[in-house]
């Protein structure tokens, strides 16, 4: 008797529907194809254990089983059920009362036939809505993951057993139903960490607001212990609530790789910080089978890169076309898949090996060709991708001693919202520009045209510190930034003079 289930695939960050044939007759083996992983080549030993457990068994005939597409290659151990189910309505042991094609199921059993979760619920889950299923059968692990889906019925089981009665209509499953809009905005937690409990460092603030505001990719200098983590670590408290289609997004990306499960829809803006020791593969994703990077990962949210030139060299160059493109693209012989990388880059550095600046006070003092040579482990190009470079000093004994709260994050977020409502309406007939780090050069020309004085001053600028053409559209985002913030329809003297201190690695003599 031939029956047909279904299944999924996900590749990169969309799914695809895998049709499972059974086909048991006359005769004695056990076929599998359609170009299944070891994993899944594995599975008839569990699915045999699984079965026997619960009073079924594999039959003693010929079991054909297509996985198709067939040219699409399959991995995972989450096809168990799906196989188990296909063989045990095609030896006629269950009598399926409820129409099996109608349902994705997917999920990998334990011997004991209780099911362990899966990867990829929400892409597999949105992609079942697409195509018409009535509903989706999955581990119960995965259930609040695949229910932020809506218009589809999601079934979180815990046994193959419950499965079976669904089928048969012997015993009645619920589904998790969760309103995706409440549970967002309910759930829509504070992060911890606040400015106000940073000590001084007013203009480093204002630097991180003027970043949080635009969207801009910000290099923090300074010796240790100026509170360089510390700073990067409360950028997200500034950064705008995600939107729902956002955290959407981001779930799909943290889906795939297995990290939402219990917690269902993220509400909050991922915050990265991977060891310097990470290899490019991990950072920008990849792999034999390829998995989202940590750039990815960091999706509408940050990516914190703490000591910058302990880094290899080649992590931090393969970084340099996501900034531009805000997705990577990871080709195969077979295939290719694209993951979406739209992150704020806030990267942090000793300006020397020693960690001080030319300073002959300083505990370990390097000469300025050991700063030059320690800085340019970092590439220039690397660098013009950053907008904003800023030195961070030490916090004097005074400012550290007092017991003063400083501005809360909450204040200077409300100044952020009010920005980047500004760059939403400027944004509005562009689909794909958001706020103003985004901006290409076109769009650039449109919206900070400068006066005379200010063309004047930027053009000084260019020739004294011997600028790029790149840093000069960086300094001209982050000026319309800053006049965001004053609420200023055009870019004026004094913000393109803010903008261009902004750029302290593309100035001579900097290092004092």
């Amino acid at each position: 008797m031939l029956i047909k289930v279904f299944g999924s695939a996900v590749f990169g960050v969309e799914a695809t529907t895998i049709t499972v044939e059974v086909d048991v007759n006359k005769g004695i083996g056990y076929h599998l194809v359609g170009l299944p992983d070891n994993a899944i080549k594995e599975s008839n030993y569990r699915i045999a254990a699984a079965l026997q457990n619960n009073s079924y068994k594999i039959p003693g005939k010929k079991i054909t089983i297509n996985m198709a597409p067939a040219d699409l290659r399959k991995e995972g151990s989450a096809y168990d059920l799906t196989l188990a189910m296909g063989i045990l309505a095609a030896s006629n042991q269950i009598n399926v009362k409820r129409s099996i094609e109608s349902y994705i199921i997917m999920g990998e059993l334990s011997l004991d036939g209780s099911l362990q979760p899966i990867t990829g619920a929400l892409p597999i889950a949105i992609k079942a809505r697409e195509e018409g299923f009535t509903g989706f059968i999955l581990p119960h692990q995965n259930a609040k993951e695949a229910a932020i889906v809506n218009d589809l019925e999601v079934y979180g089981v815990s046994n193959i057993s419950e499965v079976i009665g669904f089928f048969e209509e012997t015993e009645t499953l619920s589904p998790v139903v969760i309103n995706t809009r409440e549970e967002f905005y309910k759930n829509l937690n504070f992060p911890e960490f606040d400015f106000a409990d940073v000590k001084g460092q007013e203009s480093i603030k204002r630097c991180m607001e003027i970043a949080a505001a635009g969207g801009h990719n910000i290099i923090l200098i300074g010796p240790p212990g100026s509170g360089k983590t510390m700073l990067a670590k409360r950028l997200p408290s500034i950064l705008p609530p995600m939107t729902l289609h956002e955290a959407l997004e981001t779930t799909k990306i943290h889906s795939v790789v297995g990290k939402v499960r219990e917690t269902g829809l993220l509400n909050n803006r991922p915050f990265r910080a991977p060891h310097h020791t990470i290899s490019d593969v991990a950072l920008v994703g990849g792999g034999t089978y390829p998995q989202p990077g940590e750039i990815s990962l960091s999706h509408n949210g940050v990516l914190f890169l703490d000591e910058l030139p302990e880094f290899k060299r080649s992590v931090l160059e393969v970084m340099r076309q996501p900034l531009e493109d805000r997705e990577v693209t990871i080709s195969r012989a077979r295939f290719t898949v694209t993951y979406p990388s739209s992150f704020m880059l806030v990267a942090s550095m000793n300006p020397s090996p020693g960690g001080y600046f030319n300073d002959p006070d300083a505990p370990v003092s390097s000469s300025p060709a050991e700063m030059q040579r320690y800085l340019g482990k970092i590439s220039g190009p690397l660098l013009d991708r950053i907008d904003i470079h800023i030195e961070v000093t030490p916090v004097p004994f005074e400012k550290l001693s007092c017991t003063e709260k400083a501005e809360s994050s909450v204040a200077i977020r409300e100044r952020v919202m009010t920005a980047r409502e500004i760059q939403t309406q400027r944004f509005e007939e562009l689909p794909n520009i958001h706020y103003n780090a985004q901006m290409n050069t076109k769009q650039i020309r449109a919206f900070c045209a400068l006066d005379d004085a200010s063309l004047d001053l930027l053009k000084n600028a260019m020739q004294r510190l011997n600028l790029s053409a790149r840093a000069y559209d960086r300094i001209l985002k982050v000026a319309r930034t800053i006049a965001d913030l004053d609420a200023s329809e055009l870019v004026l003297g004094h913000h393109i003079s803010e903008a261009i201190q902004y750029r302290s690695l593309d100035r001579d003599g900097w290092l004092g």
